[in-house]
């Protein structure tokens, strides 16, 4: 026989409940047929039936979540980071709940309600309802306020990385208990974690800003509450409902006035959460200021990159080089020049001595009189500085992917606050892989090609891609 749990029964106790009833039934055939043991069956058949519902809701809500999951993953080009993960725990619920509704797993009716599914529910819609998604469920390394080393995990990052959001299913009450020092041991208030983010998202600031923390409630939030997490600096988004002040006297009946020295306690107040008075609902926000950085530091990659002859319509050319060759047909595909223009659009432009020169070397040996000229015009706008590499970029350690070089243009960017425009992503990821991680906008890379055009074959500005 299958059981699922229902009315707040354990699985365990309707099976008992039922059990107790079949043996009483066997050996007391007057009590069979008694109101009382009809009431019992009643109830048991009508606590199966509304689990088996709940159950029922459940796997085709886990359905329809891995369907948007899978459409959000792909909503972006390139993806979003994170989807793959997110789709897979939504799919771990899903078989979880089909081996309860298959008999394999015995569960508490309790149990079925407090499944990862309100969460992961709550993960999906905040990411549907902002802009430019990052990632999701992206885990960031932090010190704490002790100095040691902890992990969070931010349920999606928004807005280019400007927006961290914590999407919340536990319903208000719930959550305004443990806050008040009513939950189980080991619960961490909203509050605690809200401390945990603001901790974290100092230390992993996007184009020298910090990213602006969204508290997403699902199920409502107490008032007080919200007032809390609006005084740290915290934007929420959900229900915020009131609460209703409540005496409690404290439980001084097993110790007689005779026992005691102590004074009678004194009652104390505490609140409790009113949900069918909604003092606001709060929607994420419709705009988010943003401090935009103004300075951008070039990368000898960029600079190549912007007076590159494939830049500058020279793409419809088979070269010799099979680099040449593919680069050419990437730029026939998505041109790199007006992506640099629009990001570098009134913004300071800067370039560190090291970049220059290694960057002219490159130009005598490689470039084409239209590239060299082009060359001339860029170092024209852009303002060279001494190297001066930050004090953490220094902290890297020298690799395949990570030389002196990168080292210097990098952490001048960093030492300037500016953000530093490459198209190599290599040295990006092998840096965040040591825990440094650089303000950054990546392109595409493009190489110097005029003086190869003469021995290349040309292609018709027709051709396909």
């Amino acid at each position: 026989m299958r059981v699922v749990g229902g009315w707040g029964f354990g699985v365990g106790r309707i099976d008992v409940a039922i059990s107790v009833f079949l043996t009483r039934s066997m050996h007391a055939p007057a009590e069979r047929n008694s109101p009382a043991a009809a009431g019992v069956k009643k109830r048991s058949n009508a606590a199966i039936m509304s689990a088996d519902s709940k159950l029922h809701e459940r796997i085709v809500s886990a359905k329809e979540l891995i369907e948007r999951a899978q459409a959000l993953s792909f909503s972006q080009k390139g993806g979003i980071e994170g989807g793959a993960k997110l789709c897979s725990k939504l799919k771990a619920e899903l078989k979880f709940l089909q081996k309860v509704e298959a008999g394999k797993v015995t569960i508490k009716e309790s149990h079925l309600q407090s499944t990862n599914l309100t969460h992961l529910k709550a993960v999906v819609e905040s990411a549907e309802s902002l802009d430019d998604v990052v990632s999701v469920l992206h885990v960031f390394s932090y010190q704490d306020r002790f100095g040691v080393k902890q992990t969070i995990v931010v349920d999606v990052v928004a807005n280019g990385g400007h927006t961290w959001v914590k999407a919340i299913g536990r319903k208000a009450e719930a959550l305004h208990n443990i806050w008040q020092g009513r939950g189980q041991y080991g619960d961490k208030s909203i509050v605690e974690q809200a401390e945990d983010y603001l901790q974290a998202s100092m230390q992993q600031p996007v184009q020298y800003s910090n990213p602006h923390i969204i508290f997403a409630f699902y199920n409502g939030l107490s008032s007080p509450m919200a007032e809390k997490l609006k005084d740290m600096g915290i934007s929420v988004r959900g229900d915020i409902v009131a609460v209703n002040s409540v005496v409690e006297l404290n439980d001084n009946s097993n110790t007689s006035a005779n026992e005691s020295d102590e004074e009678p306690s004194e009652p104390f107040n505490v609140t409790k959460v009113d949900r069918a008075t909604i003092v606001a609902s709060v929607d994420f926000p419709t705009e988010v200021k943003v401090d935009i950085c103004n300075r951008v530091n070039l990368d000898i990659t960029t600079l190549i990159t912007y007076v590159s002859s494939l830049s500058h319509g020279g793409c419809y050319f088979i070269f010799k080089e099979k680099v040449l060759t593919e680069q050419a047909a990437e730029e026939r595909q998505e041109k790199v020049l007006p992506q640099l223009e629009e990001f570098m659009k009134g913004k300071e432009l800067f370039a560190c001595e090291s970049a220059v020169r290694d960057f002219q070397a490159i130009l005598e040996t490689l470039g084409g009189a239209g590239e060299r000229a082009r060359a001339r015009e860029l170092i024209d706008r852009v303002t060279v500085v001494p190297d001066q590499p930050s004090e953490r970029a220094l902290k890297l350690v020298t690799s395949s992917k990570i030389n002196s070089r990168s080292i210097t243009i990098f952490g001048t960017g960093d030492t300037l606050k500016a953000v530093t425009v490459t198209a190599n992503s290599g040295f990006v990821r092998a840096a965040c892989n040591q825990g440094i991680k650089f303000s950054v906008f990546i392109h595409q890379p493009r190489a110097l090609t005029e003086s190869k055009e003469s021995v290349a074959m040309p292609l018709s500005q027709d051709c396909a891609v």
